[in-house]
């Protein structure tokens, strides 16, 4: 047989050449699935790949899949993703957490126990909000922006031009189908791909309104196949259909309903799909290691089939030298133009006074304190932002969405208890938004412990120097009952009635973020009705104690703490000055030893330290401390009760709020205790706090009802509480057991649902 040897050769060399060119061009996609939490094990499936030089060539992801994605596909290595989820930063944007230096105290009002607001825009209809456990956007959106923006400029906002070409999806819940981001702003990308319902809000993207991807393509290897066609795909999946609906599971209904089933294969022969096995909550963001090492692990079992069918293999040199040249093309973020979208002309004007921008280029740093001062105003509902590059001027320009709150709301709240401390809650508030902010606003409480009535309105101006002015009337009415900590038991007639009128004006500054200083002055008229025997009939007349007053005060405040009760993050710190001049009139009843009218003038000053601060904010156990101190030149009240009224309370729990107990009350006192706060999930903890109360003179009682002086330091008192508190999304339950020492129940029980809050009082 004559062979033709150079053909031969030509023909091995041209099949060799193939041959190589073929292994030099199979491309290969990687698919993420959302999940939640449960998505942190792709970045193990990344590691394991990198690690053995298996070649990364497209990348597309739904939801949390979405965001591992794009971490990899601008050029993040396996290891610096990790190390970037595990920051506080992360952590704090993952849990709509502001980080403290951002936290901006100043406009935060009084806390309510409202649990619903309904909201009502005079040009349009009513809308009624329910708080849950919703995100609030404003980290998460921010810090997107923060992270994503340089990118997107380096890549020209296009997803082809990253590092590594890039799809991610979202939901278009109006049309009822997946939407696929290919280019544009990727941070606007993810923020869709990721607004799971429920938890974090929708984002208006082009006029849609954009939810989370995995409602309709919970594992885009179909976008992988269509947009990219690779030679094999890598598919993990943390996630699966939901199962059929049980017909007496609510939630379960709800997500069938919303939800469509996805197909967790890969549309084509060359492909495998991982699947790690992972045990995390949906939104437990706090340790990711283990759901990383789980998709590390389960990479790992397949890579022999990975690697069987992929020949080809990156190398670690090159896939740096890339990385680098990448981010060298990321544009300095220096910001030149600010353009806000969704005010009037007035109301952008008070947006800007508040951003307070002294120079024209600002870099995300200047933004970005600016941006959580405006966030913290609660005239406005929704900002949202967006960095983009203007190549012609080099610069960012930053575009603001922000939407002003609604001009009136009204609010429901209250507390329900198994003792007679339940009470209601009516609000009403109106909002005005123009170069200044103007709020009016009244409620009401009402029940059996507690009643009243508020009028008060705000005036916010955003000036070089901001302040608000507040003036207010409020009546305030308590009835102490004497009753059994049981459910069902009767419930004596009030032995002691406390009621008060008084009208102020106050003017408050910032200082720095957290903190505030507030100086006011007001009238007030305070009413008291008691007994002063335990022993008393239904035909008997009460002893009153009418106290008429000016008073004056000025405080310095700093408050992060994370909730309005049953706190367990943050600290509060107050110190305060008070000045009372007064005139009492005391008119005895039928119990009291005597029969004289007696009028008498006061004037004090009362000087007040108070202070909590939480530890361990990520641990399971957090620690609280708590402090106080007052020092009071108050002089005695005609009889002893009355004198005990009108002194200075220790009230560290929501149980002490509730009831009178006159150990713990005195002119010159210091206190404190601590807290310990035990998470054994997100919104259900165990609380053990203990309190210790020194009075330097313990005010003590005479045989005819007068007050006097006991000896320096002679008595300490004590109060221990042990509580369950799931902290639901209207307001907190709690079951608490609580200690008095030498009360006369020492012991009692508080179940609660709901917020034991008042309006202030007249010299608190």
């Amino acid at each position: 047989m004559f062979f033709n040897y150079p053909k031969v050769c030509l023909f091995l060399t041209v099949f060799s050449i193939f041959f190589q060119f073929d292994l030099t061009a199979q491309k290969v996609g990687v698919v993420f699935s959302g999940g939640g939490a449960a998505g942190y094990a792709h970045i193990g499936v990344l590691k394991a790949l990198e690690e053995n030089h298996i070649p990364v060539d497209y990348i597309a992801g739904t939801s949390q899949g979405a965001i591992v994605g794009a971490m990899y596909a601008i050029g993040f290595t396996p290891d610096e993703i990790q190390a970037f989820v595990e920051t506080e930063a992360y952590k704090n944007m993952s849990e709509a957490v502001i980080e403290e230096k951002y936290a901006y105290y100043f406009k935060r009002r009084d806390a309510t126990p409202s649990w619903l607001a309904f909201k009502l825009s005079l040009d349009s209809t009513l809308r009624m909000r329910i708080p849950t456990n919703v995100l609030s956007p404003i980290a998460l959106d921010f810090g997107i922006m923060e992270f994503t923006s340089g990118y997107s400029a380096a890549a020209g906002y296009n997803f082809d031009s990253l590092f590594i070409p890039f799809r991610c999806v979202a939901a278009d819940i109006e049309q009822k189908e997946p939407v696929v981001f290919s280019k544009g702003d990727l941070g606007e990308a993810i923020r869709a791909s990721i607004s799971y319902p429920f938890y974090i809000p929708p984002v208006m993207v082009n006029g849609s309104l954009l939810f989370d991807g995995g409602l309709y393509n919970n594992f885009p290897s179909n976008v992988m196949y269509n947009d990219f066609y690779p030679d094999f795909i890598i598919g993990s999946t943390v996630a699966a259909n939901n199962a059929v609906p049980d017909e007496d599971n609510v939630l379960s209904q709800i997500r069938s309903m919303l939800v469509s089933k996805t197909d967790f294969n890969v549309p084509c022969e060359g492909g495998i799909v991982i699947r790690p096995q992972t045990n995390v909550n949906l939104f437990d963001f706090s340790n990711p290691q283990p759901t990383i090492d789980s998709g590390y692990i389960a990479t790992m079992r397949s890579i022999g089939f990975i690697k069987q069918h992929i020949q080809r293999r990156t190398d670690s040199v090159e896939l740096a030298t890339k990385r680098k040249q990448f981010r060298d093309k990321i544009p300095p973020i220096v910001f030149d133009k600010m353009y806000i979208e969704g005010l009037t002309k007035n109301q952008t004007e008070y947006a800007k006074s508040i951003l307070r921008h002294k120079s024209k280029q600002l870099t995300m740093e200047d933004i970005k304190e600016g941006y959580f001062r405006l966030a913290s105003d609660n005239k406005i509902t929704y900002i949202y932002p967006k960095a983009m590059y203007n190549r012609q001027t080099s610069f960012y320009d930053l575009h603001l969405k922000i939407r002003k709150e609604k001009d009136i709301i009204a609010y429901l709240g209250g507390n329900f208890s198994n003792r007679p401390i339940s009470q209601g809650y009516l609000g009403i508030q109106y909002n005005y938004l123009s170069y200044f902010a103007t709020e009016l606003l009244a409620n009401a409480y009402f029940g059996k412990l507690y009643n009243s009535l508020q009028l008060k309105t705000r005036f916010d101006f955003p000036f070089r120097i901001p302040f608000f002015i507040e003036p207010s009337l409020t009546w305030n009415k308590l009835d102490y009952y004497s009753s059994s900590n049981a459910f069902l038991a009767d419930v004596k007639p009030p032995y002691l009635k406390e009621s008060e009128q008084y009208g102020n004006l106050t003017m408050g500054f910032p200082t720095g973020k957290k903190g505030r200083i507030v100086a006011g002055a007001g009238v007030v008229s305070i009413t008291d009705r008691y007994y002063q025997t335990s022993h008393f009939l239904e035909k008997d007349t009460t002893d009153r104690t009418d106290f008429n007053l000016f008073t004056s005060q000025g405080y310095y405040e700093i408050n992060s703490l994370n909730r309005r009760l049953y706190a367990n993050q943050g600290e509060y710190f107050n110190v305060s000055v008070r000045y009372v001049n007064g005139w009492e009139r005391n008119t005895p009843g039928s119990t009291s030893p005597d029969s004289t009218i007696f009028e008498k003038d006061h004037k004090w000053m009362t000087f007040k330290l108070k202070g909590e601060r939480y530890f361990n904010r990520r641990g399971t156990l957090k620690i609280g401390i708590y402090g106080e101190g007052v020092y009071s030149t108050q002089d005695f009240f005609n009889n002893y009760t009355a004198s005990i009224l009108s002194a200075p309370a220790f009230q560290p729990t929501p149980d002490s709020k509730t009831i009178f107990l006159e150990n713990y009350r005195a002119n010159q006192y210091v206190a404190g205790g601590l807290k310990f706060v035990v998470n054994f999930r997100k919104n259900i903890e165990l609380r053990a706090e203990g309190y210790i109360f020194q009075p330097y003179q313990a005010t003590n009682k005479t045989d005819d009802l007068k007050a006097v002086y006991g000896l320096p330091f002679l008595s300490q008192h004590y109060i221990g509480t042990g509580a369950i508190v799931w902290n639901t999304p209207v307001g907190p339950m709690s079951f608490s057991i609580n200690y008095y020492d030498r009360a006369k129940d020492s012991f009692s029980f508080l179940f609660h649902f709901g917020y034991i809050l008042f309006n202030r009082r007249a010299l608190e």
